[in-house]
């Protein structure tokens, strides 16, 4: 029997209680405000008419099978194939991967909350546990199974990252997409492309990295960089966007790209070059992405998480009872890595789940993502 559920910062008496509660979210991402279809009415160069993969259908991220198996795109989040209701935890078996992770390890679930409320996770300065909510437009510590509330406000808030010299960013996917800079200073930091608000782009803002020129890469059904003076421009071909990160020495930037990761030069000015695969993917609807003291790099897709050498190779891969959406690592020594699962029952009700598992490798020390 899971525990019981969280809303907002209180707790429900479990799934019984849920069935019987409505859940309003208190924030909305933009393609579901009344006003979206008024904002994007303004648009010089309007939305598709479908958003591409990784703009983000709104409220839901991709689920996926078993590692090895694959999966088409747009495959629905954990749990609800075909409106069946939500299936338990899967069973699975770790393997040993030399210096990463020791074989046998189990996932341990750590909190359940309703709503789209548990996404972008990124360790604080104590080891203790980030999480961006897309419903409560805020950010919540976690720590021993309780959260609580570090910022709030915010416009739909999704994924963070912080630079190493403490700039804390944040995608705002409510109506009118923002990157924000939280921290230190709470302001705008990028809202339009082209003279258009970034939701004409269509869909919404979906996952961020910061680096240390006080820039910003996202992915918004591609790829884009805004300087530090909020500049945006777009870079990459092809591309089928959600996670992004930069490597320990941000001279190389990761984005997922369906099933592989693809992989750019970054220019002393920020900007992309050299756009390449840099590791295919044994499972469709690679998501998020977080990296080692080593450069390793590790890969949500379906119910795994892959894990890349520096050059490319795939070392192994950490299979999950749960589809996995993003994970980070955390805690006092950062060897313990966290991910989110999320999860829409039948009649839609949409709940999200946080699990962590030991590790042998270290997270990046000099960056929170």
């Amino acid at each position: 029997m899971r525990s019981a559920l969280v809303v907002g910062f209180g707790v429900l008496a479990g799934a019984a209680l849920l069935a019987q509660t409505p859940y309003t979210p208190a924030h909305l991402q933009a393609p579901r405000d009344p006003g979206y279809a008024a904002l994007t009415a303004t648009c010089k160069t309007p939305p598709p008419a479908a958003a591409p993969r990784g703009g983000g259908a709104p409220g839901a991220r991709p689920g996926g099978p078993a590692p090895g198996a694959a999966a088409p795109q747009g495959a629905a989040p954990q749990g609800r194939p075909g409106g069946a209701p939500p299936a338990g935890p899967a069973e699975y078996t770790v393997t040993e991967i030399p210096g990463v992770i020791a074989a046998g390890q189990r996932w341990k679930l750590e909190w359940q909350t309703i709503g789209n409320n548990a996404d972008g996770i990124m360790a604080d300065t104590d080891g203790a546990l980030l999480l961006a909510q897309n419903d409560n437009g805020a950010v919540v510590k976690l720590v021993n199974g309780k959260v609580t509330p570090v910022y709030q406000n915010l416009n739909t808030s999704g994924a963070m990252s912080k630079t190493p010299k403490g700039a804390i960013f944040v995608v705002e996917r409510g109506l009118h997409n923002t990157v924000r800079q939280l921290a230190p200073q709470n302001r705008v930091h990028a809202n339009t492309f082209n003279g258009d608000p970034l939701d004409c782009l269509g869909g919404v803002i979906n996952d961020l990295t910061a680096d240390s020129k006080g820039g910003v890469y996202f992915t918004h059904g591609g790829l884009f960089y805004a300087d530090a003076k909020g500049v945006v421009t777009r870079y990459g071909e092809n591309l089928r966007t959600n996670g992004v990160i930069l490597s320990a020495d941000e001279k190389t930037l990761y984005v997922t790209n369906g099933d592989s990761v693809a992989a750019f030069d970054v220019q002393a000015n920020g900007a992309l070059a050299n756009q390449r695969e840099f590791v295919k993917l044994p499972s469709a609807g690679g998501d998020g992405l977080t990296i080692d003291s080593q450069g390793r790099l590790y890969i949500t897709a379906g119910r795994a998480l892959h894990v890349a050498a520096p050059d490319g190779k795939l070392l192994g891969s950490i299979a999950s009872p749960v589809s996995l959406i993003t994970a980070a690592f955390a805690g006092p020594d950062k060897k313990t890595m966290y991910a989110v699962t999320s999860i829409r029952a039948a009649d839609g009700t949409q709940s999200a789940e946080v699990y962590s598992i030991p590790m042998i490798a270290q997270g990046y020390a000099g960056r929170a993502k």
